[in-house]
């Protein structure tokens, strides 16, 4: 009994290499070969390229699922143990420094920007003299 074929790419990661023969081949109308040609081009299409695939995929495919398993739970141990503390030790430091820079900004600078505000304010420019 034959099971009917499961999507084994339902999220579309791979749809960049689905190359059928007719994405590869075309004839126009004004050129053709015969038919006979065509259909056992296509057939030998096929077979090599399900042969070569399914070949790696049995001779390199278990391999290639280990190497991958083992660096995303690398990554996966790294975000989980290193980078989300480090970025949360660093959130906690800039809201502390946020705070210093703010209280600094407001007792200090603050009051400087507003008086060269009030100096500066009373400063007028009048234009005398012929456009020319």
């Amino acid at each position: 009994m034959v099971s009917p074929k499961q999507d084994r790419d339902p999220n579309g990661i791979n749809i960049h290499v689905q190359a059928d023969f007719e994405d590869v081949f075309a004839e126009s109308d004004g050129t053709q070969s015969f038919d006979c040609v065509w259909e056992t081009s296509q057939q030998c299409f096929w077979c090599s390229k399900n042969c070569c695939y399914n070949f790696m995929a049995v001779f390199c495919g278990l391999c290639m699922a280990f190497f991958w398993g083992f660096q995303f739970a690398f990554v996966a141990f790294e975000h989980v143990w290193c980078v989300t503390p480090a970025l949360r030790i660093l959130v906690i430091n800039c809201s502390a420094m946020q705070k210093c820079v703010g209280n600094l900004v407001g007792c200090i600078l603050a009051p400087l920007c507003e008086t060269c505000g009030l100096i500066f304010s009373n400063i007028s420019i009048q234009h005398s003299g012929t456009k020319g």
